[in-house]
């Protein structure tokens, strides 16, 4: 039996890494899916494959850092599958809304600029913040429903450099604790997921800082990186689905042993 069959799903960021994994993941376990993401090739390769592999899916060019995007986002996905059950709130953009970067770059808290921490909190926390608002009314109506989002260790830690970043990711954490509090009695569930997985933004990082990086790979228990279909997909599964209807405000720690809090 296919786990998510019969449930209509939103998955952000989900052109590529972790997000792409997901997307196709949810796809396999019979769920509808709307596939979002900046880059309309990449959204179409990755609703190709779903409908390839006897799936549904629907493509959503969006930007995230757009709150009215957001919202037609969701009505977009209303619009085609009649509902939403399952939020992934997964994309977040670095650099600033001017200059996208593909990963963060080193840079002090002290030389942190306004315009990098907009644009990450913007794509990040805020597009978190409003994906959720968005679906709120539907699933509270169906008193039932899935919201998944994403931090970081990166945050938790305070890694050096990464001060943007880290900022927004503990803020969806907060946000996503406080929804779990208030939203629980809707029989919505909202859950945080913090991965030390193999994305193409990892990929751009090691780029900038790779003795940092392997040094981090060193230092996990399990010594390597996780694979966002492997490793990754299957706890969004999990979390999508009705075996964790009495878990609601917990960050999973997807990350090899990195963090044991």
């Amino acid at each position: 039996m296919k786990q998510l069959e019969g449930t209509v799903a939103i998955v952000t960021g989900a052109g590529r890494g972790i997000g792409r994994a997901i997307a196709i993941a949810y796809g396999r376990e019979g769920a509808k899916v709307a596939v979002a993401s900046r880059t309309k090739s990449t959204v179409d390769e990755v609703v190709k494959q779903i409908r390839d592999e006897g799936g549904e899916a629907i493509p959503v060019v969006v930007d995230v850092s757009e709150r009215d995007q957001v919202f037609r986002m969701v009505d977009e996905t209303v619009k085609a599958f009649g509902t939403v059950d399952i939020i992934v709130n997964n994309a977040q953009g670095f650099g600033t809304k001017e200059k996208p970067q593909g990963s963060t770059v080193f840079v002090g808290v002290e030389d942190s600029t306004d315009a990098e921490i907009r644009y990450t909190f913007d794509s990040g926390a805020m597009a978190t913040l409003w994906g959720m608002q968005a679906v709120f009314p539907i699933m509270k109506d169906k008193k039932w429903g899935k919201i998944i989002n994403f931090s970081s260790t990166s945050g938790i830690l305070g890694t050096t450099g990464n001060t943007a970043y880290n900022m927004a990711k503990e803020a969806i954490r907060a946000v996503s604790r406080t929804a779990a509090n208030e939203w629980g009695q809707f029989g919505i569930n909202v859950n945080i997921i913090s991965p030390t997985l193999a994305s193409d933004a990892f990929e751009n990082w090691r780029k900038a800082r790779p003795e940092f990086v392997t040094a981090l790979e060193q230092a996990l228990p399990m010594r390597y990186l996780g694979d966002p279909l492997v490793h990754g997909a299957p706890l969004c599964v999990f979390l999508a689905g009705h075996g964790s209807d009495y878990i609601t405000g917990q960050t999973f720690m997807l990350n090899g042993g990195k963090l044991m809090p």
